[in-house]
């Protein structure tokens, strides 16, 4: 097995190595891959737990094709992402995933972006679209997940929905704010108008969240639908500071379904981004580019999945 003998399937050989790995055991010299190149994975923050999902899942992979992944982070106060790009092209990657990046900024230049792929950087977009951007995204279906966690809302007698999302400059905070506008004249026999009063954008945080939901609870909603888990979290923070109790008095719905968040109190009911399917892709259709295969500009679109758990009730 680890003496490189004919044989043993390639999985076998793969899972051995990675138990090595996990085990903090050294490989045999012999069993060290050399890395087929350097790829870069540039994403906002690790505070969401939802990107380091996402980046343990896109490493994996490009692991198990051979590449090794350099992961950049862009802190507050740090290196923007053109200073991160400038970076990893120093170090001759073969190609960079961008997660939430400026790509999902639609006031940011999308001309960046023309110039790296004139530099022959392959890349790949996840979480955000530009139609004057020459590429492949990968993004969840931000339209359908508002649905659902209306529809859900609704269905438990909810009417004064409201929805707490990130900045109004962010795609994947539009599109969600386009499926909650629909959702209400369809469900909840709401005008436009009527919706948009129920919305609020502020940061994608617990502390973005609480903000929301101050304005929202005043507003009389029993219902809360948020663009991320952490922002879910700041409103039932804020719920609990007036004497709320979810979700006898108000019910919450987030939106990721990251690691642990089942195990708050109550357990969160939220909307799941498909993480391991869309990482899968990015990277599979950034091979594709790095092996000169380039890709059309195409947005591929995964369905979520509405996971109901504790911080959900029938209104009484």
């Amino acid at each position: 097995m680890l003496n490189g003998k004919a044989g043993v399937a390639a999985t076998t050989r793969q899972r051995v190595l990675a138990a090595l790995d996990v085990l903090g055991y050294e490989r045999p010299v012999r069993l060290r891959r050399r890395s087929a190149g350097l790829v870069g994975l540039v994403i906002p923050e690790l505070t969401n737990p939802v990107f380091p999902a996402f980046a343990q899942i896109i490493e994996q992979v490009l692991a198990g094709h051979g590449y090794t992944p350099i992961l950049c982070t862009q802190m507050p106060g740090g290196a923007t992402e053109d200073e991160l790009v400038e970076q990893l092209e120093e170090r001759d990657v073969a190609g960079i995933v961008f997660m939430s990046g400026l790509h999902a900024d639609t006031t940011a230049d999308p001309a960046r972006y023309a110039r790296l792929a004139g530099r022959r950087v392959p890349f790949v977009l996840i979480n955000g679209y530009n139609e004057h951007i020459q590429a492949t995204f990968v993004s969840p279906d931000d339209r359908a997940a508002a649905r659902m966690a209306i529809r859900h809302l609704a269905a438990l007698g909810h009417h004064r929905i409201g929805l707490a999302v990130g900045p109004a400059r962010y795609v994947p905070a539009l599109r969600k704010v386009e499926g909650f506008l629909a959702a209400s004249a369809e469900l909840l026999d709401r005008s436009a108008d009527e919706a948009r009063q129920l919305v609020r954008h502020t940061l994608f945080s617990v502390e973005g969240g609480q903000v929301a939901a101050a304005t929202l609870l005043d507003q009389g909603c029993t219902g809360i639908v948020c663009g991320s888990d952490l922002m879910a979290l700041g409103v039932i923070r804020e719920a609990s500071r007036r004497g709320l109790r979810v979700p006898h008095d108000v019910s919450v719905v987030g939106f990721d379904d990251s690691p642990l968040i089942a195990f708050t109190d109550p357990p969160l009911t939220t909307v799941r981004q498909p993480v391991q399917s869309m990482a899968t892709a990015a990277v599979g259709a950034l091979l594709e580019e790095m092996a000169g295969n380039p890709v059309q500009q195409t947005e591929f679109v995964f369905q979520p999945d509405l996971v109901v758990r504790g911080s959900t009730a029938r209104l009484r």
